[in-house]
């Protein structure tokens, strides 16, 4: 046994052992009151103690009855009929402290018995959050065993986004960054993939199947190849995109060009193999919202009608769970139960939570944040931007270079901003409707309790690339 591997164990209290790559179990009680050291090394640590911390954890969540999944069956089964639309399933983007807020998620979930809520994360955020896959991953799996959460437990890579920018430079590298995305997320226990070609859509093109067809095409290219990589018994969970957030709404034509060539494609390049489970549309929203100059932000309407028309094309003739709502952090709390009313399989939420990050950690921490966006982020600040709207903006891109401060915060701030993330989730959970989907996950979602591989987590880190251009 290694020395690294000896002194993670040690900081464990030896409540858990590895034998060859095998992890067990020896005292539950005792690794949940201590795996806060394994989830620190993971998050902090340059050496190989990073990656040991993530397979110690990634398997003894295994051992302890939880296990990362895919939601593909239940949204089939929405698809159906056979599941009711009595909920929309809430995807969270964490991008501060992900492993206490995951936890402050999982206390919500088990006080109303729910299970279909997932935990994602963008191919923009891994940069400007400093988290790859396998570290959001860990995170998430380790607040799971803090709170005694068993079960499936969901975590998406959200806009797995081809860059414009990138692909008109370099169509083949930047299509094989995205793969190799895919491979890293799936190895970490990413079962759930939202792939996004929507940023090649081309409306100057005459008609909307020609508009469409590089996005239906290479959809299915990504598609194809992540079933030719999920592992045994595993399908995941595939999300298309029709177009990019914060344009013209969608329509059913658009959805029906997109859908019946993707299809095609599908039928050539995987024939038999599962296609997508949802998509996303735009209903006249943007990521991050729009920023007023005192700092507020603008009122949102979404053309709630596109999310139900849309969501039964999907369903009917698609056999899909219907339809993904993006950028929703910023639209009213009292519209929420609308997505549940019209019909929307799934919603994004993201913003609400960095704020509130920034809403409830020491003025003097904040100070020195922005300090720090003044002379890393200056290239943000356009003409006319007032400080508000600078900092709002850009704010998000000092959560990485402050990763380490952010997990040395006293313990009543860490608590205060648990509390306040806590209480979100629930009110969220409620207007949603998520309340004994439980009962759901288990009958739909079987275990398949797939073995992390040693390889995949002790090696060398992934370079942070520019994802500038990219959504969240």
């Amino acid at each position: 046994m290694s020395d690294p591997v000896t002194q993670l164990l040690d900081l464990v209290g030896n409540s858990i052992s590895l034998e060859g790559a095998r992890v067990r179990v020896l005292d539950a009680g005792e690794f949940r009151k201590n795996i806060r050291k394994l989830v620190e090394r993971s998050a902090l640590a340059s050496d190989s103690t990073a990656g040991w911390s993530r397979f110690l954890i990634r398997s003894a969540a295994l051992e302890m009855g939880i296990y990362p999944a895919s939601i593909h069956e239940l949204y089939m089964a929405r698809g159906r009929g056979d599941a009711p639309m009595t909920f929309t399933t809430p995807a969270f983007n964490l991008r501060a402290l992900s492993y206490h807020a995951a936890c402050a998620m999982f206390r919500a979930a088990k006080r109303i018995n729910a299970g279909a809520f997932i935990f994602e994360l963008a191919r923009s955020e891994m940069s400007y959050t400093d988290q790859r896959p396998s570290e959001y991953a860990t995170n998430i799996l380790a607040a799971a065993i803090t709170e005694g959460f068993t079960g499936p437990v969901f975590i998406q890579g959200d806009h797995f986004q081809v860059s414009a920018k990138k692909f008109k430079a370099n169509p083949e590298e930047e299509i094989s960054a995205v793969r190799d995305l895919c491979l890293e997320a799936i190895a970490a226990g990413f079962f759930n993939i939202d792939v996004d070609t929507s940023t090649l859509v081309d409306i100057g093109l005459p008609t909307i199947p020609e508009q469409q067809a590089l996005n239906s095409r290479l959809s299915a290219e990504l598609s194809a190849y992540i079933r030719v990589h999920e592992p045994a018994g595993v399908t995941i969970s595939i999300g298309g995109e029709i177009g990019e957030v914060g344009t013209e709404n969608s329509t059913e034509p658009e959805l029906r060009a997109y859908m019946d060539a993707y299809n095609a494609e599908m039928k050539k390049v995987a024939p038999g193999k599962p296609g997508l489970s949802k998509i996303s549309v735009l209903t006249g929203t943007s990521h991050g919202g729009t920023v007023l100059p005192d700092g507020s932000i603008a009122d949102v309407s979404i053309a709630f009608d596109v999310l139900r028309d849309l969501s039964r094309v999907a369903r009917k003739d698609y056999g899909m769970g219907g339809t993904v709502q993006h950028g929703a952090s910023t639209v009213p709390e009292e519209n929420f139960n609308k997505f549940v009313q019209h019909e929307a399989i799934e919603v994004h939420l993201a913003t609400n939570f960095a704020t509130m990050f920034f809403d409830n950690v020491p003025p003097e921490f904040k100070r020195e944040m922005y300090a720090w966006l003044d002379v890393n982020s200056a290239g943000d600040r356009k003409p006319g931007m007032t400080d508000e709207q600078f900092y709002y903006k850009t704010r998000k891109n000092a959560i990485g270079p402050f990763k380490a401060q952010s997990y040395a915060l006293p313990l009543e701030t860490l608590d205060k901003l648990s509390n306040a993330w806590e209480a979100q989730f629930a009110k969220l959970f409620n207007l949603l409707g998520i309340k004994d989907t439980r009962l759901l996950t288990d009958k739909f979602i079987k275990p398949v309790k797939v073995q992390p591989v040693l390889a995949n987590y002790v090696k060398d880190a992934v370079t942070a690339e520019d994802v500038s251009d990219l959504s969240d």
